[in-house]
């Protein structure tokens, strides 16, 4: 479906699931490609007034959701909404940015790449307000419970007490979803919101490994690595690093013919991304390992 403006109607094929799910759904007037609404989302949200480390928190959570083929959704604000959006789309993502004003204005200025680039092929802008709606503040909690309904999982990068990164993680408790934040200091207060929520009981991020961790688990996702060539890992890459197989082990587990699976086997080995072992089973190579640990830029 080409990029365009449509307004999307609870019962819709397009409309979200996850969406359809809070009682009474709104109306969704989007500007994008409105296919991605129903995509496999995480959203990530967090302060406006971000500290550098929060900035760095949500543009790693995005690159790691988008290099695990996640579509990532967020307020499209300044601070840590902007950072996780340019991040994804950086990374070769999609974003989906639920705004708080009219899915054809831009707010805030500041954003003004972000909302051009999702409008114009890369993801969508959606809103529940009618095209053309100026800034009101009380449109904002409302926009912030579309955030949440959006995705099963929120990451949570950098919040304080009192913010609507809060109030948008407490409706994903209340929806009984997953909820990820990242620990910060104590001397902060952008992160007295974020420890809270591991104290009530988010889940606790502690590092790239743990995000990757919480999108196998809870999305069934591998996050993609990128070799020097370019190469994305694929299926049979994804099923050595849960196990060193044999061709036919391969073949009979990815339901793939085997000539096809030796022939992807073949190329990968050329490529320095798998070894084959004496018994002949084929692993992943140390460089496949250190890229997909993100030790290798």
């Amino acid at each position: 479906m080409q990029t365009g403006r449509y307004v999307i109607t609870p019962g819709n094929e397009l409309y979200p699931s996850l969406v359809e799910e809070l009682e009474n759904p709104p109306e969704l007037y989007v500007k994008g490609d409105p296919e991605l609404l129903d995509t496999t989302t995480i959203s990530i949200v967090g302060a406006r007034l971000a500290t550098p480390y929060g900035l760095a928190v949500s543009e790693m959570a995005a690159r790691i959701s988008a290099e695990s083929s996640l579509t990532v959704v967020s307020g499209g604000a300044r601070g840590c909404d902007y950072a996780a959006c340019r991040s994804a789309l950086d990374s070769g993502g999609n974003i989906i940015i639920v705004s708080g004003v009219g899915a054809d204005l831009i707010y805030p200025a500041e954003s003004t790449d972000i909302f051009l680039d999702a409008s114009d092929g890369r993801g969508a802008v959606v809103s529940i307000v009618p095209w053309g709606t100026e800034v009101h503040r009380f449109q904002f909690p409302q926009r912030n419970r579309i955030i949440a309904a959006f995705s099963r999982s929120t990451f949570v990068a950098e919040a304080g007490l009192k913010s609507g990164t809060i109030s948008t993680a407490e409706t994903v408790m209340e929806l009984g979803r997953n909820l990820y934040a990242v620990p910060g200091s104590i001397f902060s207060p952008n992160s007295s919101g974020t420890n809270k929520l591991i104290a009530d009981g988010a889940i606790i991020i502690r590092d790239e490994q743990d995000l990757e961790q919480a999108i196998a688990r809870d999305y069934n996702l591998l996050r993609g690595i990128v070799h020097h060539e370019g190469v994305p890992r694929g299926e049979v890459l994804s099923a050595l690093f849960a196990s060193p197989s044999r061709p036919r082990e391969l073949s009979e587990r990815l339901n793939q013919d085997v000539l096809t699976v030796i022939k992807t086997l073949s190329e990968y080995e050329v490529m320095g991304l798998v070894s084959k072992l004496p018994d002949g089973r084929y692993m992943p190579s140390k460089d496949a390992f250190l890229s997909h640990n993100r030790r290798e830029r």
